[in-house]
Formats: structure tokens, C-alpha cells, sequence
């Protein structure tokens, strides 16, 4: 029996043996090693109706007018800012992510950064990996606490509320801001992303990407976050004017940043990994053996459900 062909942007190389599962399934034109890809599109996929892709290699406005019969567009991952959306709405072109199975995972690695910046852990480490303890740690000051300090949200969706949760155990107050009010949750809503920040003692940012967020995390925001406030980012690094940030890091504006995302990725400035005050992580939000294993499965069965039924099982 023929295998459907499908046409794959890029290698799925965030969960083990994904590429070889897809293969086994359809027949796969592989774009990311072709030479010339528009010579690729043109002479091998006019027929494709189906692409599959990721949220890091996404999908363009080119590839989509270069496919005729294109259908679909299912995506590995939850954020779709790299596919060009309203082009494909404008083609009749249906997409899907992978949502809520990464929710937690994310949440976690959040707050794992959290609490690593708070309590100065990647420097504690640093100190003893350089046998520097009988130093003070080095000069390592005396760390803010946790529990019972405010902690603001940006973005309350499902991840948003996913990390709002984690708040609760640690018996802080949860504020956030969305573009509007939620009226199913209990947390403080600001409308305004200044005052939450002001209020703030940790800044989650965990909205969704693309050019409606692009620096919406702003200076005026991060001054108001303060000499005391942390801001956490495991959403997309263009929310966060990254420029900004470093300079008030430098001048000690900001009390401290953990960043799994970074504006202009994989490039990370220099003077963040200079910074003791702030952690690193390269972008690893989903990257557990279970979450990345339930991604791929979400986008099989919407592969699967697309060509046995003409319709997506999570479409955006």
C-alpha cells in the first residue's frame, strides 16, 4: 500500500527518533536537506497537501505559495509565531500545534529557573566547582526568599496558569496581565503592564510570541520591575527588549534574570554569561523524555487524523 507523502520543513531533532517514526508512516520529502529548495518545491512537491514542521523551523509564506495543493500544516510544538498564520488562513490552509501536553513541563522549568536565580544556585555551583567556598562563596550574598512574595504572570494561558499554580504552593500572591481579564481564575488582573511589573516581586513571562508581543516587555517595564525583581522568560525572546535588559542588569536596575529564550537565538550576549545574577538555560522548556515523547504522538495523530478524516485534531 502506497504511504501518503507529506512534505517536512525540519528535522525534529528534539525527540528521539521522531524523524525515523515519521518515516515509517509517510513517504517524507525531507526540504531541510535540499540544495536548492525552490527548485525542490517546484519539481518534487506540487502534489504535497500535507507539511509537517516545528515551532523552531516553522513555515513561511513562500512555502505555502509554492505548495498548490497544500491542506494542512501540522506543527511539533506549541507556539506558531514562526509559521506565517494568516497566510495560510488566506490559502484555506489548516494548522495545528501540540498544546497543554508540554504545559507542566514548561510550568516546571519556569520555576526551576526561578528559584535558581533567586537563591543563586548556577553561582553557588560555580563557587564550589572552583573550590572557592572558604571564600564566602565568594563574596555570595545573602539571597531574597521565595515563598509569600508576589508573583505577576504575563500571559495567563494554559502554561501561564500552569506556573500562576506553582505560585500557590509557594503561598505568593499571583498577579497578571492578559489583554483581557479572565473571569474563571482568582488572581489579580492589571491591565497595565507597568504596574504589574511595579507590583511584582518575580516577572513570569509566558505569552505567546510573534509581533503583537515583540518588546512588549519593555524598559519602562523592567524599571519598574526594579533593583529587587527577577524576570523569568521561558515564552519567546523577542518578548523581551533584550537590549534593555542587559543594560539595566549592568547597572543593577534589574535585580536578576533566567532566560530558557533569547531574542536572537542561538546567539546569547556576552555580557548575560558574565552576569552572576542571572541563569541560562537554552531553550529546553519541553525537553523531557515524557513531554517530548506525548509531542510527537499529538502530531502523528494529527497526521494521521488529517489524512483519514480531512480534519486536525488541534488546530490553532
Amino acid at each position: 500500500m502506497n504511504m501518503p507523502r507529506i512534505l517536512q520543513i525540519g528535522s525534529l531533532s528534539g525527540s528521539p527518533n521522531a524523524d525515523q517514526e515519521i518515516a515509517r508512516r509517510y513517504q517524507v520529502l525531507e526540504y531541510w536537506k535540499a540544495s536548492d529548495p525552490i527548485r525542490f518545491l517546484r519539481d518534487e512537491a506540487q502534489d504535497i497537501e500535507v507539511v509537517a514542521t516545528s515551532a523552531m523551523t516553522g513555515c513561511t509564506a513562500a512555502i505555502i505559495d509554492a505548495l498548490p495543493r497544500l491542506r494542512a500544516i501540522v506543527s511539533w510544538g506549541v507556539g506558531f509565531d514562526s509559521i506565517d498564520v494568516d497566510r495560510a488562513r488566506a490559502r484555506g490552509v489548516v494548522v495545528s500545534n501540540t498544546p497543554d501536553v508540554l504545559n507542566d513541563c514548561v510550568a516546571d522549568l519556569a520555576w526551576a529557573l526561578l528559584l535558581g536565580c533567586a537563591r543563586q544556585i548556577a553561582w553557588g555551583d560555580r563557587n564550589i566547582r572552583a573550590h572557592r567556598w572558604t571564600e564566602r562563596a565568594a563574596g555570595l550574598p545573602l539571597a531574597p526568599r521565595v515563598h509569600h512574595k508576589k508573583l505577576g504572570v504575563v500571559g495567563l494561558g494554559r502554561i501561564g496558569e500552569a506556573i500562576a499554580q506553582r505560585g500557590r504552593g509557594f503561598d505568593m500572591e499571583v498577579g497578571y496581565h492578559n489583554r483581557n481579564p479572565r473571569r474563571d481564575v482568582s488572581h489579580r488582573y492589571f491591565d497595565s503592564l507597568v504596574e504589574l511589573a511595579t507590583w511584582s516581586d518575580f516577572l513570569v513571562v509566558a505569552t505567546v510570541g510573534g509581533s503583537s508581543t515583540r518588546h512588549l516587555v519593555n524598559e519602562p517595564v523592567l524599571r519598574a520591575l526594579g533593583p529587587a525583581g527577577i524576570v523569568v522568560n521561558i515564552a519567546r525572546g523577542t518578548v523581551i527588549d533584550e537590549a534593555a535588559l542587559v543594560s539595566l542588569l549592568s547597572q543593577g536596575l534589574v535585580g536578576g534574570a533566567a532566560l530558557d529564550v533569547f531574542e536572537h537565538e542561538p546567539q546569547v550576549p556576552e555580557a548575560l554569561k558574565h552576569m552572576d545574577n542571572v541563569v541560562l538555560m537554552p531553550h529546553v522548556g519541553s525537553a523531557t523524555i515524557e513531554t517530548r515523547r506525548a509531542m510527537l504522538d499529538l502530531v502523528l495523530d494529527n497526521l494521521q487524523s488529517f489524512f483519514s478524516t480531512g480534519k486536525l485534531l488541534t488546530p490553532i
